[in-house]
């Protein structure tokens, strides 16, 4: 939580959602102003093992999976484009794993392109 917190002292954050029970799908829009969505790239980060399995085992299709686990996203940072770089590093060197998802878009829905990996 720190270098979180540290990101929105150095400026640029406009909002932190912590994905948790909801997902990606459900989590997001809560810390999106209101007509605001997302785009996902689903093939920006690689799949846990553990959420591979969870998927494969229980035969659980790629949409209720972002709708019900955070699949190895633990925090999304929602910040101005023009201080994404900066705070990227600022949260790698703070020791934490970087990994641009997408964008916010003007309709009120999360959407995805790609793939889980």
């Amino acid at each position: 939580m720190r270098p979180a917190l540290e990101a929105v002292r150095a400026g640029g954050v406009h909002a932190l959602a912590h994905i948790t029970g909801g997902g990606l799908t459900e989590n997001l829009p809560r810390v999106l102003p209101e007509g605001c969505g997302a785009a996902i790239d689903l093939g920006a980060w690689d799949l846990p093992p553990v959420f591979r399995w969870v998927a494969e085992t229980g035969g659980i299709e790629t949409g209720e999976m972002l709708k019900t686990f955070n699949c190895g996203i633990g925090m999304v940072a929602v910040v101005a484009p023009e201080r994404a770089e900066a705070l990227a590093a600022l949260l790698s060197e703070a020791g934490e794993r970087v990994v641009p998802l997408g964008h916010v878009t003007e309709q009120a829905v999360v959407s995805y392109t790609g793939e889980l990996g």
